[in-house]
């Protein structure tokens, strides 16, 4: 039975990545930074309901040592990861001439130096010796476009497309493939600072008129990490109903 490692995997899109892998049959390691009791009740769901081995770690991703230490705990159970999902991340809207340095080097620290950290970490003891293995990275297509009063957030988000693209064609000779999910417009709380007439213009100006639900970018993410995908990698999947094309 393969392993998947989901950063954040207590969160909205995170929640629904570790449902839909374990109903793929994975065992999961739900990451959390903070929310240690939605991580523990989510891991007991899918032990109970899917019959699947489900564990949480705890892990600042843009701190290295902390990360470490989620390795070192995840080899004493599992002793590998088949399948890297970077999908924790911050959020902040701001003018950017009212950005501090604080809150530039936090946003870049964990929505990009995580990405780092935790893929660096998984190729250095499972993958490149394995010859084989996934990194499945969950951008924003405002890391393809940008967004106003998300620059940092952007910018951040923009360097894991790059990160994506590049690593692909590095270690493609080692087996291992290198994705891109970057979601549209995706009803989590992330989306509670919206008010519902910002939230009917967002889904007006989507195509298919309407928004995204964590279980899209999820059932995208099984299908990435499969074997049906075998042939793909550096490559940067939109869902987000058409809003960037």
């Amino acid at each position: 039975m393969k392993t998947v490692l989901i950063t954040g995997g207590a969160g909205g899109i995170g929640s629904a990545l570790s449902v839909a892998f374990a109903q793929a049959g994975y065992n999961i390691v739900i990451h959390y930074n903070k929310n240690k009791m939605g991580a523990e009740n989510l891991a007991k769901i899918l032990r109970e309901s899917y019959g699947v081995d489900a564990i949480t770690s705890q892990a600042d991703v843009s701190d290295r040592h902390s990360v470490n230490n989620m390795f070192d705990s995840i080899d004493k159970i599992f002793g590998n990861i088949d399948v890297l999902i970077n999908n924790a991340g911050i959020a902040q809207q701001k003018l950017f001439t009212d950005i501090t340095d604080d809150e530039w080097k936090n946003m870049i620290g964990v929505n990009l130096d995580g990405v780092f950290n935790c893929t660096q970490e998984a190729l250095k003891r499972y993958m490149i010796k394995n010859h084989r293995g996934v990194i499945l990275n969950i951008s924003s297509m405002w890391g393809q476009v940008g967004a106003s009063c998300e620059v940092h957030y952007s910018a951040a988000k923009a360097g894991i497309i790059g990160l994506t693209k590049a690593l692909a064609k590095e270690v493609g000779l080692s087996g291992i493939r290198v994705n891109c999910i970057c979601p549209g417009v995706i009803m989590t709380d992330m989306m509670k600072s919206f008010d519902e007439q910002t939230i009917e213009e967002l889904k007006d100006e989507t195509p298919l008129n309407t928004l995204g639900t964590p279980k899209d970018i999820a059932d995208s993410a099984v299908f990435l990490c499969s074997d049906k995908a075998k042939f793909i990698t550096g490559q940067i999947l939109g869902v987000n109903g058409g809003f960037v094309i």
